[in-house]
């Protein structure tokens, strides 16, 4: 045996690489996060798969760009370098100034306890995740996560590879349950003569040997594979013609383009991805929104004629999940309680706030253009903000004397409540919020 290609986890990789550096076999892993001193116990360990660290940096990139300082983090519990993966996260989290509300990690066999832990972080303010996670844990989260109403509008997911570079072969059924979701994916170019002749051949051979799969494109993955074979099958001719060159010493000298992109190693490891694809679930498949490369920022493209930014919202509409095209907040402040709104009972005209008591059903109705103003600007909120009307049977005078000595109407901490004044000459709409500690009011 000459080398061995394929292990694509770190914890596969230490297994095969203790066993080969004993027999001086190369190891070319397609594990993406080998960690440093690595190549110092096992010699003969190659990474032929570009780390992908560099991802984090654009996650942080996003969040500034829509200015979410806030975010729950949902990674993958298996091994150290789902560890290695989060503390780059939160070192470039930091750097943005990005806070994290909630840590959830995920053990390789979620339960049933997944769903209390996401109802958890339902309840709390923060509607912005990342997530982390291997396909199958993926899956399981979003399924979840949808059935938990955690889909829809005023929630923002990103995701990061290797789901986003999965997302392609996913049948519609998961894909309904991801709708909406920003992902970060690794990025090929896909062009030359080289892949022109690798595209047909692996999309033939690839239905032949899996019949029932609707999709047969190559992915980052099938282009890794390649790369490392082709590797190793270059190495081996040049090795059979220099004998004074050991195999392993011909693979680290390999610098040439491949399918995934430049095939250069710096201490055992493949030079690191600084170009990531910006995608964007919807519908049956996924739109490609644009670029982030380190260092320059966000572009529409990729090459010499490429304009970047330092803000993503550069790159276009992007599909929310709910299918809202308005940015989320990201955010919504607890309540224990929906908001009281007290209604004036006592205003005089009737086509602004009429407030219809009915007693033999124990019913109150709220009329009125104001009461149609405040429940359309409610709905024009980024998030949901649940309130319920309660009449107030008194004066406008007397209203606003109990929010000035800080009189807590209806027994709550928050109260909004609108009166509707028609003087001479204008209309003036009040709305008044009182708290605990302070009075506002605005007009």
């Amino acid at each position: 045996m000459e080398a061995i290609i394929g292990p694509e986890t770190w914890k596969e990789t230490t297994l095969v690489a203790d066993i080969c550096s004993q027999n001086m076999t190369p190891v070319l892993s397609l594990a993406d996060a080998t960690p440093n001193w690595s190549t110092l116990k096992w010699p003969y360990l190659v990474q032929i798969s570009p780390n992908q660290f560099k991802q984090m940096k654009a996650v942080a990139a996003i969040l500034h760009s829509f200015e979410w300082y806030n975010v729950n983090i949902i990674y993958d519990d298996t091994d150290s370098s789902s560890t290695r993966m989060f503390s780059h996260l939160y070192r470039d989290l930091n750097v943005a100034g990005v806070h994290i509300s909630h840590v959830l990690a995920i053990p390789p066999l979620s339960s049933s306890a997944l769903s209390q832990e996401l109802e958890n972080l339902r309840d709390g303010h923060c509607r912005v995740f990342v997530v982390n996670l291997s396909l199958p844990l993926a899956i399981n989260l979003f399924k979840t996560a949808k059935e938990l109403g955690m889909m829809e509008k005023g929630y923002v997911w990103i995701v990061t590879d290797p789901l986003t570079s999965l997302v392609h072969s996913l049948n519609s059924s998961i894909i309904s349950s991801m709708q909406g979701i920003v992902g970060i994916k690794s990025y090929f170019p896909e062009i030359g003569l080289q892949y022109e002749d690798f595209y047909p051949k692996f999309r033939k051979r690839f239905s032949s040997e899996n019949p029932h799969e609707l999709n047969n494109e190559p992915g980052i993955f099938a282009a890794r594979a390649y790369d490392a074979a082709w590797t190793l099958a270059l190495s081996m001719i040049q090795t059979n013609n220099k004998k004074d060159q050991t195999l392993l010493d011909k693979i680290l000298l390999n610098n040439f383009t491949g399918l995934s992109g430049k095939i250069h190693f710096s201490d055992q490891k493949l030079d690191p991805s600084d170009t990531f694809q910006i995608i964007n679930v919807m519908g049956k498949d996924c739109k490609e929104i644009g670029f982030w490369t380190n260092g320059l920022g966000f572009s529409n493209i990729i090459g010499q004629n490429a304009a970047f930014n330092s803000s993503m919202k550069e790159l276009g509409q992007v599909l929310w999940p709910g299918r809202p095209w308005g940015t989320p907040r990201g955010w919504i402040k607890a309540l224990d309680k929906p908001l009281r709104i007290g209604v004036p009972v006592l205003a005089t005209l009737k086509q602004f706030i009429n407030v219809i008591q009915d007693q033999t059903e124990n019913t109150t109705t709220f009329q009125g253009f104001t009461i149609d103003l405040f429940r359309a600007t409610m709905e024009l909120l980024p998030y949901h903000l649940p309130y319920k009307f309660y009449p107030f049977n008194d004066t406008y005078d007397n209203l606003v004397k109990q929010v000035y000595l800080k009189v807590r109407l209806f027994n709550y901490t928050i109260c909004i409540w609108i009166s509707y004044i028609v003087t001479d000459i204008c209309s003036h709409i009040f709305i008044c919020v009182c708290m605990k500690t302070e009075f506002r009011c605005s007009n």
